[in-house]
């Protein structure tokens, strides 16, 4: 007996200390829910554009329909092509843009083939003094071959670790790429990134700027995908793609559509899917204040910028060498004399008012509003902000039919009249009016509110 008292207690020693590891250990994470709301495709559209009653769409609304402050549960990301292009005072813009997802509490912000048209000097600019972490595994600096932005961001929610991964798709962009940037293959990218986000990340989210092909083809490649998040797509989706271990939504459509996915945390790398759907940024949803007041401060900041487009030599830049303009803009009061009846129908219509609808919206400094509220903004002879209302301001005659100087010579010298317009037609009037700039557009219901030509003949000739 006393041979066994020693192994008796040994396993005794074992066996508590067993228990007592048992209950040292830490409990696996509980199952939790996750919303995950997004955008892709905002493109510039912090507000509305205001033309008309009715729009859709606006960061101002979106941020209402998230509201202020982010749940516990919850992740808000953008997929890409948030800015509205490469302008300077696009790139202006953006920074407001930014500004208003910071406020709205977004997580990540992918790159999106917009940005990607940015040089590689004006991205690191954005970069250093960005409010939202930006995203891109397969962006490179074109002279190092490294990822000009960070792969990925790690964020928790409740004890659950959640990578937010961000690709754009290569093929299509072309030379529309900016200067110094090189695109790497997704897949590729995506091959060297996904095994060092083992232990570090309990579940993977890809923000996608790809088409839904590619985006299939990834899930099909990497079953450590989680949640695809689209993307680059001819429509917002319109259910939940399943697509091997991984569910694909996607939103696009110029702000004016956001993606909601609920699943719940079930354990690392397994997602019980609760819901998917694509809402429509309506009307009827308030706007938020303090995001419109970014698009005041935008607005004020643009008003005071000398940009590109006010210098006439910059915009003779891009004329063909060697070509000279026929005819420059002579505005719409010198049509008047020889185009009464058609003047007249002019001044009762909207167009006529066109450039006191941005200045009650102090929107008569925006490039982004004035081209289709002046004659000629952005070439040589036309509308330059510096005039203000003084001259070529409104919808007018030349706004369809171009620049009239040598016509008015012609005829106020009392010669043969040989300059001629082209005849306008419903292409010229979906300059404007297409989108969200315009109520569904029908050139037969809208042409007879303006319809004009030829003068009528004197009595008695």
């Amino acid at each position: 007996m006393k041979r066994w008292l020693p192994i008796f207690l040994l396993i005794c020693a074992l066996g508590g200390g067993a228990v007592w590891l048992l209950r040292s250990r830490p409990s696996a994470p509980q199952p939790q829910p996750l919303t995950v709301l997004f955008t892709c495709d905002v493109r510039g559209r912090l507000v509305p554009c205001g033309c008309f009653t009715g729009q859709l769409g606006g960061l101002t609304r979106i941020a209402t329909l998230f509201g202020k402050d982010e749940a516990p549960d919850e992740l808000r990301v953008d997929v890409g092509d948030a800015i509205a292009g490469g302008a300077d005072y696009e790139r202006i813009e953006y920074r407001y843009i930014q500004e208003a997802f910071a406020k709205m509490r977004y997580a990540a912000l992918n790159v999106g083939w917009r940005e990607a048209g940015l040089s590689a000097a004006q991205l690191r600019e954005i970069k250093a003094h960005a409010p939202v972490p930006m995203v891109s595994a397969n962006l490179l600096d074109k002279a190092t071959g490294t990822p000009l932005f960070d792969t990925h961001k790690i964020v928790r929610r409740g004890a659950w670790r959640i990578a937010l991964v961000g690709v754009m798709e290569s093929h299509g962009l072309g030379e529309a790429l900016g200067e110094g940037l090189a695109v790497e293959e997704m897949d590729v990218a995506l091959g060297k990134l996904l095994p060092k986000l083992r232990g570090q990340a309990d579940f993977i989210v890809l923000l996608a700027f790809a088409d839904e092909a590619a985006m299939a083809n990834l899930a099909r490649q990497f079953y450590e995908l989680d949640a695809i998040l689209g993307g680059k797509v001819q429509q917002p989706s319109q259910k939940i793609v399943k697509e091997n271990r991984s569910v694909i939504l996607a939103v696009t459509n110029e702000a004016r559509a956001v993606g909601t996915l609920n699943v719940r945390l079930l354990s690392p790398g397994k997602i019980e899917v609760l819901k998917g759907e694509v809402t429509l940024v309506s009307d009827r949803i308030p706007q938020d204040e303090e995001i419109r007041a970014l698009a005041v401060a935008y607005r004020d900041e643009v008003r005071k910028t000398k940009l590109a487009i006010d210098d006439p030599a910059k915009l003779a830049e891009d004329m063909v060498p060697g070509v000279m303009a026929t005819a420059v803009y002579a505005g719409t009061q010198s049509c008047a004399a020889c185009h009464a009846t058609a003047m007249k129908t002019w001044q009762g219509s909207g167009h006529a008012r066109a450039f006191a609808t941005l200045v009650a919206f102090k929107a008569d400094a925006d490039p982004n509003c004035i081209a289709c509220h002046t004659v000629g903004f952005a070439t040589v002879s036309g509308y330059r902000r510096e005039f203000g209302d003084a001259k070529l301001v409104d919808v007018g005659c030349e706004s369809c039919h171009g620049p009239g100087s040598a016509h008015v010579e012609q005829r106020r010298g009392g010669g043969e009249v040989t300059a001629k317009f082209h005849p306008v037609g419903a292409g010229d009037c979906r300059k404007c009016h297409h989108g969200e700039f315009s109520r569904p557009f029908e050139y037969d219901k809208f042409w007879p509110a303006i319809a004009h030509g030829k003068e009528p003949a004197a009595k008695g000739k």
